[in-house]
């Protein structure tokens, strides 16, 4: 039967109600998110001694979620304001959250800031902002450069996804030397140093997703080197600014020592980690420029790709964010609740460290005092990993990261004890 004879009698079955198959008959079951899934598994899991390390999320010492004061008290401030409405915001978000977010990540006195050639967007958090970053970039990199984005080996895992959705080609840059449970500094440059020019560099900020780990200043500043050198674009992916040492200013050296280099760059930020608004999917994309004009143009483009993806960000953690960067009172709030998260992420390194010690589980587990941020990349195998889960109810990715926000003076000794018997086990 011809595609025209087929289609006819599929519409008189619709039409008469006899057609009894569904039209996405053929879709499959998707494989369920490797971090999510964590998450579900653990709620799942009836056994009263499970432990969630898998989640991205802070949690207090009970491991409660937490709500920083400080946007409490923001929120209790914007909801008590008679002027605020539900109004649509413009396509570019919040105007004054875009001033306060690119002004936090590159300071009051970056070049860049100064002579107005940052343009920023709100966007749906760390995600959206890469997502928009990269369909911006696929359509406005010039025709001469390539569509090939360098992420680091290993990455965050939604990276790939976003970046292919987007037109690139994903290729890899080594970062993590399993061996010393550091950074192969070597091989990382070599690989930049053979990336085509024109090719998109994928770089974290800070805080190192999934492994923790981060190049030293010099080493930042020889990546500066390699980048223009090699004519990449830097797209910094900034999602944990404060949260990994508890210093704003020093989380985002890497990005800033860029920007007063005099490159242009691409800027995703997110605010779901150092204040809290997971859910509020408060977040920021800035594009450095060369100059105002460029700036203004590109801010005028980036509406583009905004507008038919999700034509407008929501209004609420966005003001939230921008009360509590603005409001002289509740920023040193904040700051010292980001202190505060940062410092315990830091006992817990080492309280598990000296667990680990304390039952002499085998190898040198220094790694964990020198990994910074939410994420230790454990380095244990797979079927370590599915035997914690499996046995000890412990649940992980099974790359071996775990969250260390989500660790208590509690938990460390009984994780010590499950990992101390898997290293011996699988």
């Amino acid at each position: 039967m011809s595609p025209e004879g087929r289609m006819e009698v599929l519409t008189r079955q619709l039409c008469a109600g006899q057609l009894t198959e569904s039209t996405w008959e053929h879709v499959q079951q998707a494989p369920p998110d490797p971090i999510i899934g964590v998450t579900d598994a653990w709620r799942a899991d009836p056994d009263p001694r499970k432990l969630n390390l898998g989640v991205g999320a802070y949690r207090t010492e009970e491991g409660k979620p937490y709500v920083l004061k400080a946007v409490r008290e923001a929120e209790q401030q914007i909801l008590a304001d008679p002027a605020m409405n539900k109004e649509y915001l413009p396509i570019s978000g919040n105007p004054e959250f875009n001033r306060l977010a690119r002004t936090l990540a590159l300071g009051p006195s970056s070049p860049a800031i100064l002579q107005n050639r940052v343009a920023t967007v709100q966007a749906l958090s760390g995600t959206g902002a890469l997502r928009v970053g990269a369909e911006f970039l696929s359509t406005h990199l010039p025709s001469a450069f390539p569509r090939i984005v360098y992420l680091p080996s290993p990455t965050w895992g939604n990276h790939k996804s976003i970046f292919a959705k987007a037109g690139f080609q994903v290729r890899e840059y080594r970062y993590f030397c399993a061996a010393t449970r550091g950074l192969d500094f070597a091989g990382m440059v070599a690989d930049l140093k053979a990336a085509p020019p024109g090719s998109v560099l994928l770089l974290h900020a800070c805080a190192h997703n999934p492994t923790g780990v981060d190049p030293s200043p010099e080493q930042w500043k020889q990546l500066l080197k390699v980048t223009t050198e090699g004519q990449l674009i830097p797209f910094f992916d900034m999602a944990y600014q404060g949260f990994a040492s508890g210093d704003l200013d020093a989380d985002a050296a890497s990005v800033r020592l860029f920007v007063d280099a005099g490159l242009e760059l691409v800027l995703g930020q997110s605010f779901a980690k150092n204040m809290g608004l997971y859910g509020e999917r408060a977040g920021a994309l800035s594009v450095v420029c060369k100059s105002k004009e460029v700036a203004t143009r590109v801010e005028s483009q980036l509406k583009l790709v905004i507008r038919p993806m999700y034509s407008n960000p929501p209004m609420h953690g966005a003001a939230i964010a921008a009360r509590v960067m603005g409001d002289p009172k509740l920023n040193a709030l904040w700051k010292e609740e980001l202190r505060g998260m940062a410092d315990r992420i830091k006992l817990m390194r080492q309280v598990l460290y000296d667990q680990l010690v304390a039952r002499n589980v085998p190898g040198d587990w220094s790694f964990v005092l020198k990994q910074i941020g939410m994420f230790s990349f454990t380095g244990m195998t797979r079927p370590q990993c599915e035997l914690l889960v499996s046995k000890w109810h412990v649940h992980l990715t099974l790359d071996g990261r775990i969250s260390m926000a989500g660790l208590s003076a509690t938990t460390a000794p009984y994780l010590a004890e499950a990992i101390a018997d898997v290293m011996k086990s699988a």
